[in-house]
């Protein structure tokens, strides 16, 4: 067996990457809506933070085409997918225009007005308490607010930069 270590101080951005992608989570669709608009982004790093009050983390990249939608909302939704929902994290996570990553998947409109995927493996939408940003990342922290689960299906994973069909 081959292990490679790095010193803290010589870790280079493609180490980290490696690594990282070792680290096997769910995939989930962020969605929130702006000025009459809806967007959304495939994100792999959501935390639970506390159950009392119920709060979860989200990260988001600062330079993204969508980020200023955030930063102006008041609401947002976790959607974790399940297998067969690969399609969507895909167009989510690439370059597709905000207007047209909709098409895809069944969107209602959730308790805060926020797209919430009919058929997640479980749905969060929380309201924004507080944000931090550290590096290029803003760490959005949310009190979930709704719980929609889809209790006969399990969830979409991603590990080693490829989809494990739970």
């Amino acid at each position: 067996m081959n292990i490679t270590t790095y010193r803290f101080d010589v870790v280079e951005k493609a180490a980290f990457r490696n690594g990282m992608s070792r680290l096997g989570t769910s995939v989930s669709v962020v969605t929130t809506k702006s000025g009459g608009m809806r967007y959304g982004f495939t994100a792999s790093t959501i935390c639970s933070v506390s159950d009392t009050p119920p709060t979860l983390l989200v990260c988001i990249n600062r330079a993204s085409s969508y980020f200023h939608a955030f930063e102006n909302a008041r609401n947002f939704c976790v959607n974790t997918l399940m297998p067969g929902h690969e399609e969507i994290s895909d167009v989510f996570g690439g370059r597709t225009p905000s207007a047209d990553r909709f098409a895809l998947g069944e969107w209602r409109e959730g308790l805060a007005g926020v797209p919430v995927l009919a058929n997640a493996s479980v749905s969060f939408e929380c309201e924004f308490t507080n944000a931090i940003d550290e590096a290029t990342h803003r760490i959005i922290l949310g009190r979930v607010i709704d719980i929609r689960e889809n209790e006969d299906q399990a969830t979409l994973l991603y590990c080693m930069r490829r989809y494990l069909n739970g």
